[in-house]
């Protein structure tokens, strides 16, 4: 069975998601050197310094952004090994008291923000933590929702939301195909 995918958003939509979205980081922080974001390993941390060239051309100040990996953190998958959390976490900037954003491009289950919220605990206490998604799918396992969203999607059971973007990519898309389970 060949695979269909329908397009969502193309390169000018996508881009005009990513500046509501600084806008709307820049409006729910208090005071922009209290500002860290939080890029989720892979393409939320190219979203995350997407957010942080914006916030710096609405708010003329750059944020911090960190990366991190969230692998280690999953409740849903086995570790492989004691000593995987060892370098899921590049950051450069204090978190304590910090207002962090957690950078996705989908949040669907709600797991992958659990553990980037588990990571971040672990390394500081924050002010205030927000979550950021490009796109919000819905079908949360975990009541965990999103605070700033590009855009929300109503995707049936058996679809996949698929963010392309230039750096990783060599394009920005979004799209929506046939899941495909893993082998």
């Amino acid at each position: 069975m060949a695979e269909t995918k329908k397009i969502l958003l193309e390169r000018a939509d996508l881009a005009k998601a990513v500046h509501r979205m600084a806008r709307e980081i820049v409006e729910k922080c208090a005071a922009p050197s209290e500002l860290v974001l939080i890029g989720i390993r892979s393409r939320g941390v190219h979203l995350a310094r997407r957010l942080a060239r914006k916030i710096e051309e609405i708010d003329k100040f750059t944020p911090p952004v960190a990366v991190i990996d969230v692998t280690p953190y999953r409740d849903d998958r086995r570790q492989e090994q004691d000593g995987a959390m060892v370098g899921a976490i590049e950051i450069h900037a204090a978190v304590d008291d910090k207002t962090i954003v957690l950078i996705d491009d989908v949040i669907f289950r709600g797991r992958t923000i659990r553990a980037a919220m588990e990571a971040v605990e672990r390394i500081g206490r924050p002010k205030r933590i927000l979550v950021a998604a490009l796109i919000d799918r819905g079908a949360r396992e975990l009541p965990i929702r999103a605070d700033i969203v590009g855009k929300n999607i109503d995707v049936g059971a058996g679809k996949r939301v698929n963010v392309l973007l230039e750096e990783a990519d060599g394009i920005d898309q979004v799209n929506l195909a046939d899941w495909q389970e893993k082998k």
